[in-house]
């Protein structure tokens, strides 16, 4: 999965099936990454949990990763800082944008949005992350 890719039982994990993974916009060898999520019951009380909000975030910021590196390395987050703006809600489909600040031998710097359907920020993030190989597993998609 690169770009524009509409998520099937197939093309997906397990984790980002259970994190509401509805498509991936883009990955950028740049170093950008939009994905969009939708907000499920199992994310919500009232309104969707912060650790959901976060790890969208940080989904983003991984592939974003993997897009620059050009599937060669992942990452592992040492440190995530976000800071919440609003609510994200039920039903919504959430866009979640992570790109790559600056890349070093084994350490990248991040950051990332997550909007809205109407592109009101619901969070942004920053983050530190370890660059790591996944035993023969692609990083792409």
């Amino acid at each position: 999965m690169t770009q524009d890719t509409l998520v099937t039982e197939t093309n997906v994990d397990d984790l980002m099936r259970g994190l509401g993974l509805k498509r991936i916009v883009a990955m950028e060898e740049t170093g950008r990454a939009v994905m969009e999520f939708t907000a499920q019951t199992q994310h919500c009380h009232a309104v969707v949990q912060g650790g959901y909000v976060a790890a969208w975030i940080d989904a983003a910021m991984a592939r974003a990763v993997s897009a620059v590196t050009k599937g060669e390395f992942g990452c592992n987050t040492l440190e995530m800082k976000v800071a919440y703006y609003g609510p994200a809600r039920l039903g919504q489909t959430l866009t979640a944008e992570g790109w790559v600040e600056r890349l070093g031998r084994s350490t990248v710097f991040l950051e990332g949005s997550l909007t809205d359907e109407a592109g009101n920020v619901v969070a942004k993030a920053s983050s530190t992350a370890k660059l790591s190989r996944f035993g023969g597993r692609t990083v792409l998609g």
